[in-house]
């Protein structure tokens, strides 16, 4: 009788101990369901941060494309130039840059000698004049930038260093006239440069034979 008694409270205290154990046990993966869901919970916050950034760069990413296929076409749209018009190209620079089909022979005078990028350029300074919305004068000139004036771009225009640090100060707050002194420099070094050469080309020799021919005939 006894022995039945002691045996019955050591089975008493066995229970007792291990009541405390399992009750840890389950605090602890109480714990753990918690932290599991905490986990979650900051997964799923960045996982939507990084989805609205991503949106964000996207976007971006577009707009910028979509100005530059919107920037510069491959050629002006002009009809065709008549034989005075030709004919004044040859008295002075500003009357080959003033009329867009003059651009255009020019401009494909330069694609020969693997200097389009000063047309390029010069004309997307004469764009962004254009432009009254700030935030678009601001990516405009950002794009502008990128293209002809950083030194990591393939269509990198030639600049001094005076026009460059001017360049670099008025990119902290992009107007119209962001690139006025490296559009003269550029300007300057065409009609200096490359415009004497056009003149002695085939494309304006060619052009003007071509629509004296035509004079002749009519």
């Amino acid at each position: 009788m006894g022995s039945e008694r002691m045996e019955m409270r050591k089975r008493q205290m066995s229970v007792a101990q291990e009541t405390p154990s399992a009750a840890q046990a389950q605090h602890g993966i109480g714990n753990r369901a918690s932290n599991a869901c905490c986990f979650c919970w900051c997964c799923c916050c960045s996982c939507s941060c990084l989805t609205v950034r991503n949106q964000d760069e996207e976007r971006e990413r577009r707009t910028s494309h979509e100005l530059r296929a919107e920037s510069i076409p491959n050629c002006e749209e002009s009809p065709t130039p008549t034989l005075e018009e030709v004919n004044a190209w040859a008295q002075s620079f500003d009357k080959l840059m003033i009329t867009p089909a003059g651009r255009n022979a020019f401009r494909e005078f330069l694609r020969t000698e693997f200097s389009e990028e000063n047309m390029l350029f010069w004309m997307a300074c004469e764009e962004l004049k254009q432009e009254s919305n700030k935030s678009v004068i601001e990516e405009k000139a950002r794009l502008i930038y990128e293209d002809y004036i950083s030194i990591l771009s393939p269509k990198e225009v030639s600049l001094d260093s005076r026009v460059r640090e001017v360049i670099n100060r008025n990119m902290l707050e992009p107007s119209q006239h962001t690139f006025d002194d490296a559009q003269l420099q550029i300007y300057t070094l065409m009609h200096r440069d490359s415009y004497p050469r056009f003149m002695n080309s085939a494309i304006y020799k060619d052009l003007l034979q071509s629509l004296s021919e035509k004079s002749i005939k009519a």
